[in-house]
């Protein structure tokens, strides 16, 4: 195997996922492992470690040259796998994936479920797959795909972590006892994020933030007949939507406070307009509203924008609401309403938890009993500038292993971990990368791993490394 352009390395990394990688996650799917914030018994039921087990199991069983594993506990935390492969060049890389999930959510198709894996039309479905599952395995088998074909790659850290969906609270623990271990890397690869379409190497250039909360309502000191309260005491919705108000322009739903907002770079404006004449109107294709249903704004562009550059206010639960199956003629006396805040990039959660609670708290509707709690965020995140040799690299990956170029977008989502990094090691360079793509769904039902795509970036992994080891 001559080169790295060769249909050999390509035919390997395929081959490898489909009777070697592929078996395994389907394994993992079936593993229930929430996340610390969804079972908060997550560590007396025992399938957190049984991921652990099947992750370390598996990378130990592969032969990779070199390899130390190393699995590391502290008490009441979610464990974290740190792999250790040296290599050739001065270059050392730390690789980035996580094995925790969101929980289950409803509305899965009736042949699929979040614990059960389904391969069907290159697709696996179920919880995790995805996000993040894949990471570990696309890092080592690239890895090995080049110790196979006589190719050099840097040393190379792989870090697993067990709390990303719950903020990465762990992992801070953790960080110094890492650090000593893997000194001060040159560039973070995170297999963690998502892609404008399954093309291309698309690299996150942002993260927007996020800061959740709960509101409690209090009316009355406890339930009345509608009938003798309905038009002189307010209704629990009368209260919540005049609080969402005062955040959200209900008739555009884009973010009405001002502080919440950020100056946008024009070098931002310029990127997105380029990622809008790429994808086009296919930019909706991962929205899958009903018939009659329309996306906010008026263009892909404003679209992108808003989906990276500007907060969004999202209810993602309500309690003390009777189904209703189980609704009577009768006035709530109180409710409490979760929220989640995504913040632009440059925006500290610490700025927007106040500005939310400065405006939620004072004066509230119909003088009701108004309570902000559980206020907890992690601030966004920006790339530093890429290097001139970094991109070139990155971007012959993309076109051998996808024949077109690299795309670079900001994310909608959060990845803690990437801020915490960003400040531990200010002088590294970021590639923030992964599968998800329209419709895969992560968090949501029906959750899946595109197989091809997943194949061609483990191979644009490989390249990338192999490159870098010849800085």
């Amino acid at each position: 195997m001559k080169h790295l352009e060769s249909e050999g390395l390509r035919e390997d990394i395929e081959k490898k996922w489909e009777f070697d990688i592929i078996p395994m996650l389907k394994r993992y799917i079936e593993i229930p492992n929430q996340s610390p914030l969804y079972d908060p018994n997550w560590e007396a039921n025992g399938y957190m470690q049984e991921a652990v087990n099947l992750f370390r199991t598996w990378a130990e069983a592969q032969g990779i040259r070199g390899l130390t594993v190393e699995e590391m506990h502290l008490p009441g935390r979610t464990p974290v796998l740190l792999f250790e492969i040296p290599g050739t060049g001065d270059q050392r890389v730390l690789l980035y994936g996580h094995l925790d999930k969101q929980p289950e959510m409803q509305g899965w198709d009736a042949d699929k479920g979040p614990w059960k894996a389904v391969l069907q039309d290159d697709k696996l479905y179920g919880r995790g797959g995805a996000d993040d599952g894949y990471a570990m395995f696309a890092a080592l088998s690239a890895i090995l795909a080049l110790q196979q074909a006589g190719k050099s790659h840097p040393t190379c850290f792989v870090l697993i972590e067990a709390s990303e969906e719950s903020g990465s609270n762990d992992l801070p623990a953790y960080l110094e006892q890492i650090q000593m271990k893997i000194g001060t890397p040159n560039q973070v690869i995170c297999l963690d994020s998502g892609a404008g379409d399954f093309n291309a190497v698309w690299g996150t250039v942002s993260l927007r933030g996020v800061v959740g909360f709960e509101i409690d309502v209090r009316i009355l000191k406890e339930g009345l007949h509608s009938g003798i309260s309905g038009g002189v005491v307010p209704s629990w919705f009368d209260v919540v939507s005049q609080l969402w108000s005062r955040v959200v322009d209900p008739r555009s739903g884009r973010v009405r406070v001002p502080h919440l907002h950020v100056e946008i770079p024009d070098s931002i404006r310029s990127q997105i307009a380029n990622t809008a004449s790429v994808l086009g109107d296919s930019f909706y294709d991962m929205y899958p509203l009903v018939p009659g249903a329309r996306t906010l704004g008026e263009s892909v562009e404003s679209a992108i924008l808003a989906r990276t550059w500007e907060p969004a206010l999202t209810i993602v639960g309500i309690d003390g609401v009777p189904s209703c199956a189980k609704g009577g003629n009768v006035n709530l006396p109180q409710v409490t309403v979760k929220f989640s805040m995504r913040t632009p990039p440059t925006l500290s959660a610490e700025t927007a938890g106040r500005v939310l609670k400065e405006v939620l708290e004072v004066d509230p509707p119909f003088g009701v009993e108004v309570k902000l709690r559980g206020l907890e965020g992690a601030s966004g995140w920006v790339a530093p500038p890429m290097s001139a040799a970094f991109s070139e690299i990155i971007e012959q990956a993309s076109q051998i292993a996808f024949d077109q170029p690299a795309q670079f977008v900001g994310e909608g989502a959060s990845i803690p971990f990437m801020g915490m990094l960003g400040e531990r090691f200010p002088k590294a360079q970021f590639l923030i990368t992964g599968v998800l793509g329209p419709r895969t769904n992560a968090h949501g039902p029906n959750e899946f791993l595109p197989i091809p795509m997943v194949k061609k970036l483990t191979h644009a992994l490989a390249i990338i490394l192999h490159k870098l080891s010849t800085l």
